[in-house]
């Protein structure tokens, strides 16, 4: 039986619809396939928080739940390199993480700089000590983002540039840690999670402005985490941890797969 010539004319674009998301879905995953990719960073790329640490990494805790892993373990890159390690610093990356770099490298992911602004040492702060002391130390903080921090990234993305000259470099940020007027009950005042935002937002603002200016795309994490923060009662964010105080504000399993693997999927 002929078909009228409506449905003929729809069926051949359905059709030819089909065949065109086939033939780019297998593009797609022939040319990650392709991909040779490297893994560098702070303990927000390393996995600390996730669990599942492979033993062979030591104290930089590479966790098998890493968002660098889990794009790895979904794409099937060529090669895959991972030297991002727990409390790096800019200085620590140009030492110690660049080895794999190569002209050949397709792929590079990085989180830095949270370490170098003193960020742990603001966590501590904040818990332990009066908000005006903490306010104090968040406004420190900001000050280092503006005067010293931009020359330390840039020394970090140079050198990621001129080992891996055809990369593309994603450089990812950092989640806002609270929910502001959340469940929590107790800990923080308000006043000081306002300001632990507001940090983490003028951090995040510097991050991105230098990895534009060396033609890097910067991928935000916020959105993903918004509704995912501490006193958000559906935390992708570990709170302070007296019996593991490494993890502490730290993204969990669910912040690496639910957060920072999609944030990062899209800036691929």
């Amino acid at each position: 039986m002929r078909l009228p010539r409506f449905a003929a004319l729809s069926s051949s674009l359905l059709l030819g619809a089909v065949l065109a998301l086939t033939g780019a879905s297998a593009a797609q995953a022939a040319e990650t396939a392709a991909l040779d990719y490297v893994a560098l960073g702070d303990s927000y790329s390393s996995g600390v928080g996730a669990g599942s640490y492979d033993s062979a990494s030591g104290d930089c805790k590479r966790s098998t739940k890493a968002y660098p892993v889990l794009w790895k373990n979904a794409n099937a890159p060529s090669s895959f390199a991972f030297t991002a390690c727990s409390g790096a610093r800019t200085g620590d990356v140009t030492a110690n993480q660049l080895g794999p770099l190569s002209a050949a490298t397709d792929l590079v992911s990085i989180t830095i700089g949270g370490n170098d602004a003193g960020f742990a040492d603001v966590m501590t702060t904040c818990v332990l000590q009066s908000e005006s002391t903490c306010i104090n130390r968040v406004n420190q903080a900001k000050s280092y983002v503006d005067t010293t921090l931009p020359g330390k990234l840039d020394s970090v993305y140079t050198a990621i540039r001129n080992k891996a000259p055809a990369a593309r470099v994603v450089v990812l940020g950092y989640p806002r840690f609270y929910q502001l007027s959340g469940s929590c009950i107790a800990g923080l005042s308000e006043g000081e999670r306002s300001a632990i935002n507001g940090a983490s937002d003028y951090l995040n603002a510097a991050v991105a402005k230098r990895a534009a200016n060396h033609g890097f795309a910067y991928a935000s994490v916020v959105p993903a985490f918004t509704g995912h923060e501490i006193c958000s009662g559906s935390a992708w964010l570990h709170s302070v941890n007296w019996l593991n105080i490494g993890e502490s504000y730290h993204p969990t399993a669910a912040g690496q797969s639910g957060g920072y693997l999609p944030s990062f999927r899209g800036a691929v």
